[in-house]
């Protein structure tokens, strides 16, 4: 089979898992266009983030530029209704990357794999395109999403960005700092093709050469109901990521007891 071909047989594979996880959630994902559904997203995103008209998850000006110049502007439909948004832009030319900026899914259809058939749907608009890569930043202390990310889609951090966005005003980023991972989804890997046919690699937390990072269960409830507690959770995920990071670790898996999993540098045991 030449490069061509097999190229073709990735894509095609990739976009047939993206119809699969999207019948299989109940919705339809497409690209959105036009100033009607453009709003549609920046309304709906607000609304998750808990924003207002004065201050949007992102500026509808901006997401038309953004659509216009040939980003990535999608939406999950359940019939008529927009249940689900998320928007990219590309990177450098020589990084041959897609850079996901924000995506989320409406309360109403949470738990129902909305956000992993928009995934897949990006993963396919991205290959489709000749794009190697998909990156993005999430708070490392939410595990839900770190499970999403690291372990049910195999996208695995790359750096940990103290502080990235600076103080934020909304209803989620309410704890003081707003630290992120920043995750490298590689969509050719065979390990990512394998998640998105819904069998991620398993990472055994116990291996000889593996540390784990705790994180709360709930940090979302943590803000709600005791800030110092969440704000300590911060600083001591910060010390613990950073010091494995810049001792040559690297992030592997994440396990909903254990935390993030970590291979030791080279030379390194615990």
């Amino acid at each position: 089979m030449t490069d061509l071909m097999f190229a073709d047989v990735v894509v095609a594979t990739a976009l047939t898992a993206a119809e699969t996880a999207a019948e299989a959630a109940g919705v339809r994902v497409r690209e959105v266009a036009g100033v009607a559904e453009q709003a549609a997203v920046v309304d709906l995103l607000s609304q998750i983030w808990g924003r207002g008209p004065e201050n949007p998850a992102v500026p509808p000006e901006l997401l038309r530029a953004l659509g216009k110049a040939g980003n990535y502007i999608a939406g999950a439909f359940a019939g008529d209704d927009l249940v689900g948004a998320t928007i990219g832009f590309h990177s450098a030319p020589d990084r041959h990357a897609l850079h996901s900026h924000i995506a989320g899914v409406a309360p109403s259809h949470i738990g129902r794999s909305v956000g992993f058939a928009m995934k897949l749907h990006q993963r396919g608009w991205a290959l489709s395109r000749g794009i190697d890569a998909i990156e993005w930043t999430f708070d490392p202390l939410v595990s839900r999403n770190a499970y999403f990310n690291i372990a049910k889609l195999h996208a695995l951090p790359v750096e940990y960005l103290t502080n990235f966005y600076g103080a934020m005003s909304d209803a989620i980023n309410s704890d003081g700092d707003t630290d992120r991972l920043l995750v490298r989804w590689d969509l050719r890997d065979d390990d990512v093709a394998d998640a998105a046919a819904g069998h991620p690699p398993a990472v055994s937390a116990h291996g000889p050469c593996h540390a784990t990072v705790a994180v709360p269960d709930d940090i979302q409830r943590m803000r709600r109901t005791d800030v110092d507690a969440a704000r300590a959770w911060r600083r001591t995920l910060r010390e613990q990521l950073t010091a494995h990071l810049e001792s040559g670790g690297r992030v592997v898996g994440f396990d909903r007891a254990e935390g993030y999993i970590i291979r030791l540098g080279e030379g390194i045991t615990v």
